[in-house]
């Protein structure tokens, strides 16, 4: 018995020695040029890799640093650079063959560049598919051929960009990314975590492959969590801001890729003057991108609010630094219960203290140009709703000693509210207006609003009551042209002034029937009274 515990003794110290002296006998670092040869063959990138040691008992060799070349059409900068890089090897071949048997690669703490040309390029497409194709090796099996059972990517760092752009790259941080049985020539399973700016997440798993230089199929569910929209670099102008999650699946052939799903976005801003809207947005997406088509189109786009919900369709093209839109937008009689909190989102003021409240909202609009610079136009439409907190009565008084009768005032009831809408960076127009309400008659007009809100609208209104000095002229029909004003102020306060000049014209012009010198007169005259109000 004390002899088979001394065997035992014997052997765990003999196998400590060897571990412990034998990484020393084997010249490891011998193997670099070999091992960077072959990576280079195998990534069709130029490799390099620090001093190389052995462990025994990881059965690894282990380098401190590792750099891979950029395709040299998009940077002269490395594509990849680790602090560290593991290979696991096989041990026996390494012993007593000197023969490196990859079975692993783990990247750690690398910091990877993907840039992208104008027409949808990006340098990672030519990687293990760059030069042409080596020739065999001693065992029959081309570099191209090289599979490892598994390669691990931890804490990177990602960096996307453009080239020759001005423009900051996104940064994608703590990115993990595990392929099993890689092969450049076979199709292999993947799945990659990641952090996006300001505590968002990503996760993307499937299957990927062959490389090919004109691109890599993927297949893969695709989950996007708290994305801040904010810092997806575009433009400040736009005033894009508010958090996005995604549940869909990604599907790519290497030329077009699909995605599918539903997004959620929580207190969207799409203007920079504009408020978090109050209420959640979700949106039932189907959209593809083709590569050699440089765009995509939307084919479905249903966006919802509560029960209400409209549709974006259309299409998209990239140029140079921008995406450049020609879609469609159509909102038929959304609830204004539903929608109105997303009117601040928008940039949509109303006057100080007062609420859309009741009836439907539509609207069938146009929206074309480059994403940061979108030009909306086509009519809209408010059927049946009440502004509560705005009297347009009483800031249509002045209007009651034409009329003849005061002007009813309190909430404003809407029957229905059109006009033909031009939203742009430069401003927002509205033509052909049309409100009528109830208590007071049909206000016609159109105008301007400027970015800051600035209002400047010409407008006529005809009363629905009669009577008056001035009952011709406000008389409604073929022989009425109603009492011009114009809107100025801002769209959270509105001033609502009597167009004198306007309102004199018309008066003077019905009374003595076009006599130039004598309406001149009558003019001056009526004018200087109607600036009293």
């Amino acid at each position: 018995m004390k002899k088979i515990h001394r065997n035992i003794i014997v052997a765990v110290v003999v196998i400590v020695v060897v571990l412990i002296v034998l990484p020393q006998l084997i010249n490891v670092d011998g193997f670099r040029p070999k091992i960077e040869s072959e990576l280079t063959k195998a990534l069709g990138r130029k490799v390099s890799v620090g001093d190389l040691s052995l462990s025994i008992l990881r059965g690894s060799v282990s380098a401190e640093e590792i750099s891979i070349a950029d395709d040299p059409a998009f940077s002269k900068n490395p594509f990849l650079t680790a602090k560290s890089l593991k290979i696991g090897v096989e041990l026996i071949p390494l012993i007593f063959s000197k023969r490196v048997s990859i079975t692993g690669i783990t990247l750690d703490e690398p910091s990877i560049t993907l840039l992208s040309t104008p027409g949808g390029k990006w340098n990672i497409s030519s990687l293990a598919t760059a030069g042409p194709q080596p020739a065999p090796t001693s065992g029959g099996e081309t570099p191209k051929n090289l599979t490892i059972a598994e390669l691990k990517v931890t804490d990177g760092k990602v960096l996307i960009g453009e080239v020759n752009s001005a423009a900051k790259p996104l940064i994608i941080e703590n990115v993990n990314i595990k392929l099993q049985n890689f092969s450049a020539t076979e199709q292999f399973p993947f799945t990659l975590t990641a952090d996006l700016p300001n505590s968002g997440k990503l996760e993307l798993e499937g299957k990927a492959g062959p490389l090919a230089p004109a691109g890599t199929p993927i297949q893969a569910s695709l989950k996007v969590g708290k994305l801040d929209l904010a810092s997806l670099g575009m433009d400040p102008s736009v005033g894009l801001g508010g958090f996005a999650e995604l549940n869909g699946n990604l599907d790519s052939d290497g030329q077009t890729a699909k995605i599918t799903g539903e997004l959620s976005l929580e207190k969207l801003k799409m203007s920079p003057k504009g408020s978090p809207a109050g209420r959640p947005i979700g949106l039932k997406l189907a959209a593809d991108y083709s590569k050699v088509n440089q765009g995509g189109k939307v084919t479905t786009g249903d966006i919802s609010v509560g029960t209400a919900t409209a549709h974006l369709t259309g299409t998209y093209q990239t140029s140079g630094d921008a995406i450049v839109c020609n879609m469609k937008f159509d909102a038929p009689g959304l609830p204004v219960a539903e929608v109105g909190s997303l009117l601040p989102a928008l940039g949509v003021t109303l006057p100080k203290g007062s609420q859309l409240k009741g009836g439907t909202l539509s609207a069938a609009l146009g929206i074309s140009g480059p994403i940061e610079k979108l030009v909306i136009t086509g009519p809209i439409k408010l059927e049946n709703a009440k502004l509560e907190g705005f009297d347009l009565g009483s800031k249509l008084s002045v209007l009651s000693t034409f009329s003849g009768k005061a002007v009813p005032s309190g909430d404003t009831s809407i029957q229905n509210a059109s006009a033909n809408a031009r939203v742009a960076p430069e401003g927002s127009r509205l033509d052909s207006i049309n409100v009528a309400v109830p208590s007071l008659g049909v206000l016609t007009g159109a105008g301007n609003v400027s970015p800051a809100g600035n209002l400047s609208f010409q407008m006529v209104a005809e009363l629905t009551m009669a009577g008056g000095a001035l009952q011709k002229a406000t008389s409604r029909g073929t022989g009425g042209e109603g009492i011009p004003f114009k809107i100025e102020g801002t769209t959270s306060d509105p001033k609502f002034i009597p167009d004198v000049s306007g309102m004199a014209g018309s008066a003077v012009r019905k009374a003595l029937g076009g006599n130039a010198g004598t309406q001149s007169e009558a003019q001056k005259g009526l004018g200087g009274l109607l600036k009293k109000f």
